[in-house]
């Protein structure tokens, strides 16, 4: 249990990557007052959180009407996570936004649910995950953390945001690659953990034995 409480919220987070955003959300709001920043801040914070928890819930009935099977899922959603974990160590983040997309938010009126929203913070490696996430709960109470993890990592976006500006000063672009670099070390082995999950669950490789 602990063990998939603690995949679901650093897999999560790390995907959602608010610290990543933070350079975009202050050039996207620079022109905001104070007061419009911070209901940005938690307008984009709320909108990820609903649209990954809407994903969560029909993002295998949706799978399924397709014809998709799970171990094709999880292999595809960690390649998926594979891509935006090399973005990462890479201090990119061309998996989510491109520059087109920013340059038409610049003269938007309210940024936060297109792009900031979706899909810098609810990217399709974030969707996927939580999809990946909930057909591997086993019971009510993996559904649960699953839920938990979302709400937690709404929560995280939220307050990053909250804080850009002291969070940019103290980083700096310097400080926010490194850091984007170091989570994407690690997303990058929980991206190849779901591969190996989906080839085991399609019986092309060995289940790997149970921890502890």
């Amino acid at each position: 249990m602990l063990d998939f409480a603690t995949t679901a919220f650093v897999s999560i987070l790390f995907l959602v990557d608010p610290a990543g955003t933070v350079p975009a959300f202050m050039a996207l709001t620079a022109r905001f007052t104070p007061e419009k920043q911070r209901r940005t801040a938690l307008v984009a914070s709320v909108t990820a959180t609903l649209t990954l928890i809407g994903f969560a819930l029909i993002g295998n009935v949706v799978f399924r009407v397709l014809g998709l099977t799970l171990p094709a899922f999880q292999i595809a959603g960690g390649l998926v996570l594979f891509l935006v974990a090399l973005d990462m160590i890479r201090a990119q983040r061309s998996t989510q936004e491109n520059p087109d997309e920013m340059s038409e938010s610049e003269s938007a009126e309210d940024v936060a649910v297109a792009p900031l929203a979706i899909p810098m913070l609810a990217g399709p490696g974030a969707l996927s995950t939580v999809a990946v996430l909930m057909s591997q709960a086993r019971d009510a109470a993996e559904v649960s953390i699953v839920f938990a993890a979302i709400t937690l990592t709404g929560l995280f976006c939220w307050v990053t945001l909250r804080l850009a500006q002291p969070i940019q000063r103290r980083l700096g672009m310097t400080g926010i690659h490194i850091v984007g670099r170091v989570l994407g070390l690690v997303l990058a082995g929980i991206a190849v953990q779901f591969v190996l999950n989906g080839l085991a669950a399609a019986n092309i490789i060995p289940k790997p034995p149970a921890p502890g």
